[in-house]
């Protein structure tokens, strides 16, 4: 099973409400099962990575990777950053 498209959508939403440089900006997706799980859609955990590139103030520029693990549900459970 994988994320479905609404779910993904939904995560992507909120990856870019808190980081709106990277609106747009298709996630890169692999499955991570989890050998503990008790019931369907929990063995199973996704790591989504954003990466976008934002221009600073003069000649700068930012390169920011965001990487999101979520459940088979869709629900995400952690949320990083680079800088």
């Amino acid at each position: 099973m994988s994320l479905k498209s609404d779910q993904l959508q939904a995560i992507a939403k909120e990856v870019y409400q808190k980081f709106p440089e990277l609106k747009g900006v298709r996630p890169d997706v692999q499955n991570q099962p989890v050998p503990s799980a008790k019931t369907p859609g929990e063995g199973e955990r996704y790591l989504l990575t954003f990466k976008g590139v934002s221009a600073l103030a003069g000649t700068g520029r930012l390169v920011r990777v965001v990487r999101v693990t979520a459940d088979g549900r869709g629900r995400v459970l952690k949320m990083s950053t680079s800088r």
